[in-house]
């Protein structure tokens, strides 16, 4: 089978085991997106979507609107053709020498310095958090500060520590967001959701 064959037959499984889809249509491909990515079909219960957030995501990148990740993973997950297309920049802060030594010295995590110089140099991008909920945390905490209005933040960080509340903290704020209740998700998922994105645009 061609590439593109498994891909369509792949989607024609997840729409048969999915069942009934009750939320906006706009969200579904969005949706089969992740849990194509993942084989986990806890995403339709877990990932949440605020009014809107996937047409506001869309026209901010139409836009041109920079898209900032918490990982490398997540940066290199996001479609570089797509994003060109649009002139997205894809940003990822945390492997910079000045954070790395910022963070030690203040005794704060990479990632919460990694938001803090994203949001000075673009308060408006998209934030696609898939692992750090520091990250996460520090966002919201800019958002309420006033300092950062994201176009849409991808809420979706993994594992045990912080990050159920980091999701329950976001999805608290008034910014357009896509979370994923609980403890899944990861950076596959937060630029699955980009890429997501980035496909349904028309020219």
């Amino acid at each position: 089978m061609r590439p593109e064959e498994i891909e369509r037959a792949s989607m024609a499984v997840i729409e048969r085991e999915m069942g009934d889809w009750t939320g906006p249509e706009e969200n579904l491909p969005v949706l089969k997106r992740v849990i194509h990515t993942t084989a986990d079909f806890d995403f339709v219960r877990n990932l949440v979507f605020s009014p809107d957030a996937v047409r506001l995501g869309r026209e901010a990148l139409r836009r041109g609107v920079t898209v900032v990740t918490d990982t490398a993973m997540a940066a290199s997950g996001i479609s570089k053709p797509s994003a060109a297309r649009w002139n997205v920049p894809v940003v990822c802060r945390m492997a910079d020498p000045d954070v790395r030594d910022e963070a030690l010295r203040r005794g704060v995590t990479r990632a919460v310095v990694s938001m803090e110089r994203a949001v000075e140099e673009t308060p408006d991008a998209i934030f696609a958090i898939g692992n750090a909920p520091t990250a996460l945390i520090r966002l919201c905490e800019l958002v309420r500060e006033g300092a950062a209005r994201p176009s849409l933040v991808i809420g979706v960080p993994v594992g045990f520590v912080n990050v159920v509340e980091s999701k329950e903290i976001l999805v608290g704020t008034d910014v357009p967001h896509i979370a994923a209740m609980g403890r899944k998700g990861g950076s596959p998922v937060a630029s699955t959701i980009v890429n997501a994105l980035l496909y349904g645009m028309e020219p």
